[in-house]
């Protein structure tokens, strides 16, 4: 009965054992063929791996042999795990984002922070500026870029920028459809989209909350006032 025993956790020790080391094992083996890996770790999937590099997710078997590209979806909960660890493992420090290259717009108390990317010619983005108006305590800061609309885009961004008031100007533009006045003057706009390639942000809307957390894509208000509330 002791052999029995001591034989189970024997090898229940190997196996943790085993599990501990793989990850360990899989870095060094993944990191002399695919470059720097910052991580590797256990997925959802039994014997499949996360591979995380600088900046992409992959996964692999537990030898190593085999590279996975692509999003690992959990179907009974209609969830995008792939792109759910991606904003939490590339989270970006919101401290050190260039606010002054930004529109800042503060409602109620300001307390909440929230920095986006926008384009002047964005649907998308009109569409969240209408959900805005049911968030309020928030701090914004709207990252002009050009994403959509090219020249026509640039020539708003820049009226908006050169506006004496421009949030002024920005909100009439985006939620009663009135153009500004044509401007001239220096604006961030190259500075903004570079930022933008930087932050891998493909396009508008791009919500990044205080924790650093970025959200591809449109939000409504409800959704919008949970995630400002869970991400300061």
């Amino acid at each position: 009965m002791f052999r029995i025993l001591l034989l189970s956790l024997l090898s229940v020790s190997i196996a943790h054992a085993a599990e501990t080391t793989t990850p360990a094992k899989l870095k060094e083996t993944l990191s002399k063929t695919i470059g720097v890996v910052t991580q590797v770790n256990k997925s959802p999937i039994a014997g499949l791996y996360e591979v995380v590099t600088e900046d992409r997710i992959f996964y692999t078997d537990e030898k190593g042999q085999y590279l996975v590209e692509g999003s690992l979806i959990d179907l009974k909960a209609r969830r995008n795990l792939t792109e759910e660890r991606s904003r939490i493992l590339f989270a970006v420090d919101f401290n050190k984002l260039p606010l002054e290259f930004a529109i800042k717009k503060v409602k109620g108390n300001g307390s909440r922070k929230m920095a986006y990317f926008t384009d002047p010619n964005c649907g998308w983005c009109k569409k969240l500026e209408h959900e805005m108006q049911n968030v309020t305590d928030v701090t914004l800061y709207l990252f002009m870029a050009t994403y959509i609309g090219g020249e026509d885009s640039a020539q708003k961004a820049q009226a908006i920028w050169c506006s004496e008031d421009k949030v002024k100007a920005w909100d009439n533009l985006m939620l009663n459809g009135v153009k500004p006045a044509p401007g001239q003057c220096d604006t961030p706009t190259t500075k903004v989209m570079a930022l933008g390639e930087k932050l891998k942000v493909n396009g508008t809307p791009a919500l990044i909350f205080a924790n650093g957390v970025v959200n591809p894509g449109y939000m409504p208000a409800a959704e919008l006032n949970k995630a400002l509330d869970n991400n300061k």
